[in-house]
């Protein structure tokens, strides 16, 4: 069996614990193919100034439809709302933490006056406009090592970052505060891995081993508000689902690129009907735009 994945170092990790946990399943012998994304060619511009939709995706896409690998593993945020049509998640394994967490020799609140901080995140921007802070954004591109560097460096005082990154690279050293879902609510699927297969594949059973059935409800409920809303990385969208036991909560809201509060709804019912959930926050959300 082969898988497709980036070549970051986040994706490599991220791929190879895909890896172990498939050892647990079978005892099929699994090779890793490197393939280089557009996003990965581009390093010179903000997100929300390019032609986002699988910047980071489209490339594995290919691979898998085209039979080169068996699948790819993605994180699931860099996922467009719709995949090709003959393509499938077809699991979704354990999530890590959704939030978002501050990289910086200082605490939020103690963030020198205009300090540089660094964001390529129109949501990110967008929720420290809502949040009045006093800081000086800048762009910021690389994989995490290289948005780390630049603060511990000093070239920024701050950089936003999802603490799942952090975390699977061991180096949650880095991280100065964690911020609660309320306060910064993360990019749809923030934290949790797509495993993406033809429709018609064969490993199927071996693949679908590897889902966690909350996980799957949570993100599948972030991406119907996604979907529906028809927004990407250009609209400052925080949506998170968690679940607690049967329940499943879903949180979700939309800033205008000032800041400025568009829409805001919080939803729990079943973890069974965790997409109807998702239409019905996006359709009140609709609602207030």
């Amino acid at each position: 069996m082969q898988v497709g994945t980036r070549g970051s170092s986040l994706a490599m990790v991220q791929t190879k614990n895909i890896i172990t946990s498939l050892k647990d399943i079978t005892n099929e012998e699994i090779d890793i193919k490197i393939i280089k994304t557009t996003g990965d060619k581009i390093t010179d511009s903000q997100l929300y100034n390019m032609d986002v939709k699988g910047i980071f995706t489209k490339e594995l896409d290919k691979a898998v439809l085209e039979e080169e690998v068996d699948f790819a593993v993605h994180s699931l945020k860099d996922l467009p709302s719709e995949l090709t049509e003959d393509l499938e998640i077809i699991a979704v394994p354990l999530r890590e933490s959704p939030n978002e967490a501050l990289v910086s020799p200082y605490t939020w609140d103690n963030l020198p006056e205009s300090a540089t901080l660094g964001t390529s995140s129109v949501r990110r921007e967008a929720f420290c406009r809502y949040h009045h802070k006093d800081v000086d954004i800048r762009p910021i591109r690389g994989n995490i090592d290289t948005r780390i560097k630049k603060v511990v460096s000093g070239e920024y005082h701050a950089t936003l970052m999802a603490e799942a990154g952090i975390k699977r690279l061991g180096l949650i050293k880095h991280i100065k505060e964690r911020f609660s879902l309320d306060y910064m609510t993360p990019a749809a699927g923030q934290g949790a891995l797509a495993v993406v297969a033809r429709k018609d594949t064969e490993k199927r059973k071996v693949l679908e081993a590897l889902t966690h059935t909350a996980s799957y409800h949570e993100v599948m409920a972030e991406k119907k508000v996604l979907s529906e809303l028809g927004v990407g990385c250009q609209w400052p969208l925080g949506v998170c689902a968690r679940t607690n036991g049967n329940e499943l909560e879903l949180q979700s809201i939309l800033l205008t690129k000032k800041g400025e509060l568009i829409s805001k709804h919080k939803i729990k019912g079943p973890i069974s009907n965790a997409e109807s959930i998702g239409l019905e926050v996006a359709k009140r959300m609709m609602e207030d735009c």
